[in-house]
């Protein structure tokens, strides 16, 4: 099993997963924050010294690394948006490949961008039997309508097939 980095306890991620890394860039008196996206090629170190590899493919097809430290100050946010089904912990296999063969891997769905989505539980209120009367009334209309509809557009469809034009074919005569 590929090795996994808990960051700072907000995002757990490993080597394979695509993640957006946000990182403060500090240019004269300015700040920024500058955003790279990539693969985790490897995450490496153990304890407070851990240090994980991005890697993605930037323009002309270059590949660029870039190895940011755990505990660095400059990070901001981690977010992950594809999970990746890997064996290795380390995927330097990757250098050697061109285009989109050098990003892929075997992934599997997260919904939404990032992890920290919580599911939000709708809670239904009882109604009275009158209420629920018109309710159930509403929803019979809708349906109904829905079912006409739908009745009108394959009418059309049909009206549409039927009128397409038998192609015949006339021999040509060639006079010479």
């Amino acid at each position: 099993m590929a090795n996994i980095l808990n960051w700072r306890d907000q995002v757990k991620f490993g080597s394979g997963d695509t993640i957006r890394v946000h990182q403060t860039v500090r240019e004269g008196n300015k700040t920024r924050i500058q955003i790279f996206e990539g693969l985790v090629v490897r995450i490496k170190g153990h304890g407070g010294l851990k240090s994980f590899t991005v890697r993605k493919i930037a323009a002309g097809g270059i590949g660029v690394e870039r190895i940011f430290p755990e505990e660095s100050p400059t990070v901001t946010k981690v977010e992950v948006t594809k999970r990746g089904q890997v064996r290795r912990a380390h995927l330097g296999y990757l250098r050697g490949r061109e285009g989109k063969r050098a990003t892929k891997v075997k992934d599997s769905f997260v919904k939404g961008v990032s992890q920290n989505i919580e599911e939000q539980v709708v809670v239904k209120e009882e109604m009275t039997s009158e209420e629920e009367l018109i309710a159930r009334r509403a929803a019979k209309a809708a349906k109904e309508q829905r079912l006409a509809k739908k009745a009108d557009q394959a009418g059309k469809e049909k009206k549409k097939a039927d009128k397409k034009k038998k192609i015949q074919r006339k021999e040509k005569v060639f006079v010479r």
